[in-house]
């Protein structure tokens, strides 16, 4: 059966009313590795292995799907997560355990400080691809769409 044929099954499922993010496929070195380190920083769980696929779900229906790349380099890409407040201080403190420097910058020259940015709180970090993640508590401020 082609990809195009194969039955759906989430069929019996309503369809969405706008575009939204379904799921991103993350290389990585050692796929649990990286699964298992973001769900420890986030507090979240790793799912069952789905084909070459281990699932990490997010609150908001996406689902980070770490990908195994052994033979070719891991291109670091950039990865920004919304957080609650209430638990942004315990996400820090999981990468101080994890021995893992945090920064306030993008470019990682403020090393165990946090950002400020839009009346929240935010830092970066680099997972075991080198890929370099955020926590957030605020949205960034973005002009409206069409100005």
């Amino acid at each position: 059966m082609s990809h195009t044929q194969q039955q759906d099954p989430h069929a019996s499922r309503q369809g969405v009313d706008v575009v939204q993010l379904n799921h991103h496929a993350v290389h990585a070195r050692d796929r649990a590795l990286s699964a298992e380190f973001i769900a420890a920083v986030l507090g979240l769980e790793v799912g069952s292995p789905f084909g070459p696929f281990l699932p990490v779900a997010l609150g908001n229906g996406v689902t980070l799907d770490y990908y195994e790349l052994r033979d070719e380099p891991v291109q670091s890409q950039h990865y920004a997560f919304l957080v609650p407040d209430a638990q942004f201080d315990t996400m820090i403190a999981r990468l101080q355990a994890l021995d893992v420097t945090y920064y306030a910058d993008p470019r990682h020259t403020e090393p165990g400080q946090i950002n400020r940015l839009f009346g929240g709180r935010g830092a970066y970090f680099k997972d075991p691809d080198g890929h370099n993640m955020e926590i957030m508590t605020r949205p960034y401020a973005r002009p409206a769409h069409g100005t």
